[in-house]
């Protein structure tokens, strides 16, 4: 009876800490940097994300012109993935995939917000056995078109490098590598080797940053630049070389 009554009072305890702690890292913090942080992210300017709470999040680094066919095709033909929607079942497999460290190429990413709107596209390439690591970025439509009515997608691309606590919240995260610059690189790269780029120009962006911190209390440095690809049209015809988004 003695043993029971100790399994039991165990049991009571480890639930009033679980609950305990989903209280704190997923209500209570995240309402406080809500409130501490809002006016930074709205003086910031439009080139950076924030989370649902409003907390800054990863800078805009990359932009593509194209359909969202032709953006399917091309991160496919570059070896990325679309990564899956955000459940209880994908939330399970990629906690599994860290734990068990075991493959995950669709696994989800976290919901950034961009002026209002939470991410439209999301894609992923693995850099180990598991969702631990990977690279991915995220891309929002935009209302600007080129010449031939393709529509300008704004994306962030950062580098996952592990699985932890948010430095803010404590919610359980992925923590990026801080040097997002060679991530936009990375992702621009793929795609111009894959064949998927006709053009490519830079717009400024957040501008230089040393030390960027984003909505999971991640440092990050970058130029600030964004680098724009123009992708090739799926009829095969390249765009002219002077093509550029318009308002």
């Amino acid at each position: 009876m003695r043993r029971k009554g100790k399994i039991s009072t165990t049991a009571t305890a480890l639930l009033a800490l679980a609950v305990a702690y989903g209280s704190l890292a997923y209500f209570a913090l995240p309402e406080f940097w809500t409130l501490r942080e809002r006016h930074l992210a709205d003086g910031i300017g439009s080139f950076l994300t924030t989370t649902p709470q409003g907390i800054p999040g990863d800078p805009i680094n990359v932009g593509l012109v194209g359909t969202k066919p032709e953006l399917l095709r091309a991160f496919a033909a570059s070896g990325w993935r679309a990564a899956d929607a955000i459940t209880w079942r994908s939330s399970l497999d990629i906690g599994l995939s860290v734990v068990f460290d075991r493959p995950y190429a669709d696994a989800p990413v976290s919901t950034l917000m961009f002026e209002g709107r939470r991410q439209d596209l999301a894609f992923e390439k693995p850099a180990g056995t598991s969702a631990d690591t990977r690279h991915h970025v995220r891309f929002w439509l935009t209302p600007r078109t080129d010449s031939d009515g393709r529509p300008l997608w704004l994306g962030a691309a950062s580098f996952d490098r592990g699985v932890g606590f948010s430095h803010d919240t404590g919610q359980i995260t992925h923590h990026i590598g801080p040097d997002v610059d060679a991530e936009r690189d990375h992702v621009m790269a793929s795609l111009t080797e894959a064949g998927a780029i006709a053009a490519s120009e830079e717009i400024e962006g957040i501008g230089p940053t040393r030390s960027g911190r984003n909505g999971g209390g991640d440092r990050y440095f970058t130029d600030g630049m964004v680098n724009i690809g123009i992708l090739r049209p799926q009829d095969g015809i390249e765009p002219p070389e002077n093509r550029q988004p318009s308002d």
